[in-house]
């Protein structure tokens, strides 16, 4: 044996005389090594694939709120505000990627864990556990709207295959959901390497474009026609009510960029790890740009009545011609677009519970029991809620909006403010205590406006 064969294998105790946390120190695949000892033929992920994956990770169900923020804010403040928390996620993550350097971290528990010890990476994972289990819960429930149909105040709203075959047995909500999840969501949910996904994920931002497309194409058609009117571009305030209104689309602005969590596992498999603040600024971009495009497309298209989730206003007649297939096409490529961004999420859900039960085991990838057993637990924990807990919407308002807000901005914001490596400057510092005190702001305000809209529900007389 060689000198330089000896190398590794002294590396590979020092690292495991340390005990280092598994999701912590270790990407969660090995770039070359395979379980077997061998190598593998993965060289590292391109910057395009690594685009796309981490603008999946941004662009779900959230980009069909945005319109209603529109009309809440008015066209003009609206876009300014997408363009300005596009900025402001840019930072935080340029905030979290310096620090993770600084201290020799590969993801973003192990930056939580180097500025405020084990709590503090547990807290993260907690977070991470309740915003994408409710995200993905939230997810499959509007696959099922979308596909088998739902029931609102004892009304029904037809699925797309209900209204294409009739009622039958086999596209009810939980055989359609059952088929989805087996024939989509264990299968790409089953692959150990996030850049293993980038075709579904370009395939995913092309199902938001073609969503995008046909509304412009509708908006474009109406504008010539002379069928719609010009929208506020400037919020209506007359009284306090009306202004207290303004800070509901807070919420929905401040969760649209949330990526943070797949920053660190995206740049892991990347060929040149120094492509990550490219891949970064040019996902925020590109997840900008159609922001941008669906908010006005959607708002110019439906106006005041555009509602909470401009979809919902896709159920009606769209006065233009094939107003019917058009309709289907805008639902069907939306439901298609949650089922590919589902795995792109589902990802660090695994690799944080993992870690949160598992902490100092050997890589998720590497124990096959392990990986198959938290993958179907989780799959099925999330089939469960979205059959039998449909209200569950409501629940992670409160929980999901408040994690999500703490991954994308407060814990970044938190471990600058901490400086623990002495690098942040008094710029970072402001900007810091900024992203905090908004952050805050749109949890009391969501948390307030949804327990509002809830009491005056519970409240109203039959």
């Amino acid at each position: 044996m060689t000198i330089g064969s000896l190398k590794p294998a002294k590396e590979k105790r020092s690292r495991k005389n340390k005990q280092l946390i598994a999701d912590e120190k270790v990407p969660l695949l090995p770039t070359k090594q395979v379980e077997d000892g061998g190598f593998d033929e993965f060289n590292g992920a391109s910057y395009t694939g690594a685009v796309f994956n981490l603008s999946t990770t941004i662009v779900g169900a959230g980009i069909m709120s945005l319109p209603a923020t529109m009309k809440v804010l008015g066209l003009a403040p609206g876009i300014a505000m997408i363009v300005f928390m596009a900025f402001l996620t840019d930072a935080s993550i340029e905030m979290l990627l310096r620090f993770s350097r600084a201290g020799k971290n590969t993801s973003y528990g192990g930056v939580m864990n180097d500025a405020f010890g084990k709590y503090g990476r547990m807290l993260l994972q907690v977070c991470v556990l309740v915003n994408n289990i409710g995200v993905l819960v939230v997810y499959m429930i509007i696959i099922g709207d979308v596909l088998s149909g739902t029931t609102s105040s004892g009304i029904h709203h037809a699925g797309v295959l209900e209204g294409w075959f009739g009622v039958q047995w086999w596209n009810g909500r939980t055989i359609v959901l059952l088929v989805t999840t087996l024939g989509i969501f264990a299968p790409l949910a089953s692959l150990k390497r996030i850049d293993s996904l980038r075709y579904t994920s370009a395939l995913s931002v092309a199902l938001a474009v073609v969503f995008l497309v046909v509304t412009a194409g509708i908006t474009v058609y109406k504008l010539i026609s002379g069928g719609i009117m010009m929208p506020r571009l400037l919020p209506e305030a007359t009284d306090l009510t009306s202004v207290l209104k303004l800070f509901t689309a807070v919420p929905v602005l401040v969760t649209a960029y949330i990526c943070h969590y797949n920053v660190h596992t995206i740049e892991n498999e990347l060929e040149d790890r120094k492509q990550i603040r490219g891949v970064v600024r040019s996902s925020l971009a590109l997840c900008s740009s159609v922001y941008v495009m669906i908010s006005l497309f959607g708002f110019l298209l439906f106006g005041d009545a555009t509602l909470d989730d401009v979809l919902a206003n896709f159920d009606t007649n769209l006065g233009v011609p094939f107003s019917s297939l058009l309709s289907d096409v805008v639902r069907v490529s939306y439901a298609a677009h949650l089922m590919l961004v589902f795995p792109i999420v589902f990802f660090p859900l695994r690799l944080n519970l993992d870690g949160l039960l598992f902490p100092s085991a050997r890589p998720l990838v590497l124990s096959n029991v392990r990986f198959a057993v938290i993958s179907i637990g989780l799959i099925g924990l999330i089939f469960l809620g979205a059959n039998f807990i449909p209200s569950i919407w409501d629940a992670f308002q409160f929980t999901g909006a408040t994690a999500a807000v703490c991954i994308g901005f407060i814990f970044p914001a938190a471990v600058t403010l901490g400086d623990h490596h002495g690098i942040a400057t008094k710029k970072d510092k402001i900007l810091c205590i900024f992203m905090i005190v908004l952050a805050v702001f749109s949890n009391v305000v969501a948390i307030y406006s949804d327990a509002y809209a809830l009491f005056k529900k519970n409240g109203t007389p039959q």
